[in-house]
């Protein structure tokens, strides 16, 4: 079991920067695939990053990069995201995720956080 708890969400102006967090729990956190999703209201989950357990093998969706960096520190158990050049379309909720087997579905993690929400203000 992996336990997995969001933060860092809240409100940024349009252009401006936050940076999530992730801190895992309960097992051995360097042998998962980590994620990030987000949904914002109204639409579907969608994948948004995702890193290698070791660090290497960073994938994005399209619409956040050269924007967004995600990033893991193993020694601490914590997954980032920072998020930088904010848009109107980046609030969401967003999810940690964690798979074993890697891909980059939903139906491919194996544990979930429950989100924390970021706002963007224009």
């Amino acid at each position: 079991q992996v336990q997995l708890v969001e933060s860092g969400g809240g409100l940024a102006q349009a252009g401006g920067s936050l940076r999530l967090s992730c801190a895992a729990s309960g097992s051995t956190f360097n042998k998962y695939a980590m994620y990030w999703f987000r949904q914002a209201l109204g639409k579907n989950r969608e994948f948004v990053a995702s890193i290698g357990w070791s660090g290497r093998g960073r994938n994005y969706v399209d619409s956040v990069k050269g924007r967004f960096t995600i990033s893991r520190d193993n020694a601490k158990n914590m997954l980032f995201l920072e998020m930088n050049s904010l848009k109107p379309d980046d609030p969401a909720v967003y999810y940690c995720a964690a798979s074993e087997k890697g891909g980059s579905d939903e139906a491919d993690m194996d544990y979930w956080g429950k989100g924390t929400l970021v706002t963007v203000s224009s």
